[in-house]
């Protein structure tokens, strides 16, 4: 499975933006996703995650009511919307994929999208 991850760039305090995961390979529908994301200087956090019928999803306590995360199978697409960002959201989102039910450690997951940057100005 291959990953792309886009849809960052710079964005007011307020404002939103939707990242969206696309992936290549036919196991990718049977496969749960992840976001995560690294600001500068600091570890790589969890974002948000989806099981790979989109029937369960987990938030970070950090973007709960702000973020929501979806999937098309369809489409192989995951897609992130963030609501209401903050500066402290700044940071490079990766997406990445599982054959295992999602979880909060990014160590659980086996591919990886090459990033995109989300800055939010106050």
């Amino acid at each position: 499975v291959q990953l792309q991850a886009s849809g960052g760039g710079l964005v007011q305090a307020g404002g939103s933006l939707r990242l969206s995961c696309a992936a290549s390979g036919r196991t990718f529908s049977r496969q749960a996703v992840g976001w995560f994301r690294q600001a500068p200087g600091k570890e790589r956090e969890f974002v948000a995650a989806i099981t790979w019928s989109g029937g369960s999803t987990l938030f970070a306590d950090s973007v709960k009511g702000r973020f929501t995360i979806s999937r098309d199978n369809a489409k192989n697409t995951v897609t992130l919307q963030m609501n209401n960002l903050k500066p402290e959201d700044t940071a490079v989102y990766y997406c990445a994929a599982t054959n295992h039910l999602p979880s909060q450690v990014w160590g659980t997951f086996d591919y990886w999208g090459q990033g995109t940057l989300v800055t939010v100005s106050s």
